[in-house]
């Protein structure tokens, strides 16, 4: 077994001088992945469409600068064909998305275009790509059937989804099994994996109905936060947790071992961080300090239905790949805190602090059973 390294090491091993083609860089999500994997040495070139928002992460970042950056739709073959020209991509993680669930309710035709006919087009790029090893198809919690259950969903689950976001992402997961079992399949080629993470939320994130982002804009306009679903218990996590899961895995599809990671996964938090919504809102005002907003608790009557419990298990993740969660609920809640308030004073270089808290995210200390396993995974 390998001497335990740190998880900069491993990922800068496995990333560095890597070509990474990543969809959804325009996003939170891939917006943060991006400038993770400049920081590893990777060349990347980002496809997806415009920013939503405005502000957005993806000019805080300035990523445009840092990868090739281009525009396309995922659903459109010929534009996403070439964007991706040229690009002899040694892994892919495919992002791109709709995200969100209420929006789903207002265009569930284009949710479930985008998530589901917008994957299979991706991985139709990635089979006509000799140079690709691997593949990430990254969706979401809301994939499993919600039974509403006390305990935490696993892999093994069935996909399911009662209102069109979930049951897109669903649907995403088949496509994901389906190619893998029809066109990844060979051992000597590109090996294709899901992943799932939980609620996650971060510096940087603007999404509309979204709990983080709403309480931030409460913040900075001085009005009240109104909170639907109070009680709902999610699960929780900063940003980074799921990226590293992601990569990590991404690092062991690029290794002699490939064939052995080739199926889904659940990179969720531990479970001190399925608490309820109020109390994450709660936490998020006591770390914004004094300028925080008052919190009113709303009712979510007449809104599009909500699950009140909704947890995963991710035993898997830290049985064989020695995956774990590094941040308590409480700190991911102060770096998320921390980072709306340096970019709210408009004199920050926010690439550089969001380069900050990926580097003091990676030097935190983690579980030495964990970094051994995955050493020895590697090895």
């Amino acid at each position: 077994m390998r001497e335990a390294s740190s998880l900069d090491d491993r990922l800068r091993s496995a990333f560095a001088g890597r070509k990474v083609l990543l969809t959804g860089h325009t996003g939170f999500k891939g917006g943060w992945m991006a400038l993770w994997l400049t920081m590893l040495g990777a060349e990347v070139r980002g496809i997806a469409l415009s920013p939503e928002t405005e502000p957005s992460l993806f000019d805080a970042l300035g990523l445009s600068e840092l990868i090739d950056h281009r525009i396309a739709d995922i659903r459109d073959e010929k534009a996403l064909g070439e964007a991706v020209a040229g690009f002899e991509a040694d892994i892919v993680f495919h992002l791109a998305a709709q995200s969100l669930v209420r929006p789903s309710y207002e265009d569930p035709v284009g949710t479930l275009s985008t998530n589901v006919i917008g994957t299979a087009t991706v991985l139709e790029q990635v089979r006509r790509m000799p140079s690709a090893k691997a593949v990430v198809v990254v969706s979401s919690d809301k994939c499993y059937e919600n039974n509403e259950w006390p305990w935490p969903y696993r892999e093994v689950d069935p996909m399911g989804g009662a209102d069109p976001y979930s049951a897109s992402k669903g649907c995403t997961e088949l496509v994901a099994s389906s190619y893998r079992r029809s066109f990844f399949a060979d051992p000597e080629g590109c090996q294709l994996a899901s992943v799932r993470a939980g609620n996650v939320f971060g510096g940087g994130d603007w999404s509309r109905d979204r709990l983080v982002p709403d309480i931030v804009r409460a913040n900075l306009s001085g009005t009240p936060v109104i909170i639907r679903n109070p009680e709902g218990v999610r699960p929780w996590q900063h940003v980074l947790e799921p990226l590293s899961g992601y990569m990590e895995l991404g690092a062991l599809l690029l290794s002699d071992r490939s064939t052995d990671f080739a199926e889904g996964w659940n990179f969720g938090p531990s479970a001190d961080a399925f608490v309820r919504v109020k109390d994450l809102a709660r936490g998020m005002q006591q770390a914004w300090g004094e300028a925080a907003a008052p919190i009113e608790f709303g009712s979510n009557a007449g809104d599009p239905p909500e699950a009140n419990m909704l947890t995963l298990d991710s035993s898997k993740a830290a049985q064989r790949i020695g995956w774990r969660p590094r941040l308590t609920t409480d700190e991911a809640i102060a770096m998320t805190a921390q980072w709306y308030l340096a970019h709210a004073e408009g004199q920050r270089d926010m690439r550089q602090f969001t380069q900050q808290q990926i580097a003091q995210y990676c030097g935190m200390p983690a579980d030495a059973a964990a970094q051994a396993e995955y050493d020895r995974q590697c090895a």
